[in-house]
């Protein structure tokens, strides 16, 4: 069987779950189910409920998955996700929620290098977890330079695979760095953090950072946060989506 290949092995991580089926002689997905997909040597593979190997998607399979994947605007307004880079190239930060001083933080770095992404006409954009009122008293506190969304039912961190508990919040290293960062002058907002949508996770998302577009299912980055404050070097982020 001849096997299609996408774009980015990076695909890997998304859309774990799916279940195929044939239609007129080919496989395709219609819903979520317990199976599972992966790439291998770049080419998407997907299997049944029993873990056998059945056959690939194509890209307009995985363009239409990331389709169910929703954010809301500062305006309101729910779009697909992949909306956000189908026309154009985008750094997506994906914070740990609106009150969190890491993500404070992670808006200021990725912003100090907006005239770069500028000059390259790379747009720079920011989702949290959480509602849209969440997400404008954010943006407002912040002065944030991008574009801001709320993920109020989380989708796109579980499309994403973003890590999440209490061991991955707490850590030594995470400590250490909210003394750096509050001797920096960063504070976090614990009104922001002890509303309910973000107490009725815990709290304990975290988050990633990706490159993505032109092209919908065109992901040629992607950091997944191992812990609170997992930045990765900037210089990383540059090179993916300006050289």
């Amino acid at each position: 069987m001849v096997l299609r290949t996408l774009h980015l092995a990076s695909l890997s991580n998304l859309f774990p779950k799916k279940l195929v089926a044939m239609e007129n002689g080919s496989w395709k997905i219609s819903k979520w189910i317990v199976a599972g997909g992966s790439i291998k040597e770049g080419r998407w593979i997907v299997y049944d409920k029993t873990g056998i190997e059945s056959s690939v998607t194509d890209e307009e399979d995985v363009a239409n998955l990331l389709d169910t994947v929703k954010v809301v605007g500062l305006n309101g307004v729910e779009i697909p996700i992949s909306d956000l880079w189908k026309d154009r190239k985008a750094v997506i930060a994906f914070a740990r929620h609106f009150g969190c001083v890491f993500c404070r933080k992670r808006a200021d770095y990725l912003a100090s290098k907006k005239e770069v992404l500028d000059a390259s006409g790379v747009a720079l954009v920011l989702i949290g977890p959480g509602s849209v009122d969440q997400a404008k008293t954010f943006y407002e506190q912040t002065k944030f330079k991008g574009e801001v969304y709320a993920d109020p039912s989380h989708s796109s961190y579980e499309a994403f695979r973003f890590v999440s508990g209490f061991t991955k919040t707490f850590t030594p290293k995470a400590g250490l760095k909210i003394i750096q960062l509050y001797m920096e002058g960063y504070r976090q907002d614990w009104k922001l953090s002890f509303e309910k949508d973000t107490v009725t996770r815990g709290g304990w998302q975290q988050g990633g950072i990706i490159v993505a577009g032109p092209g919908k299912t065109n992901i040629s980055y992607i950091h997944k946060d191992k812990e609170a404050g997992d930045d990765p070097d900037i210089e990383e982020i540059l090179k993916a989506c300006c050289s």
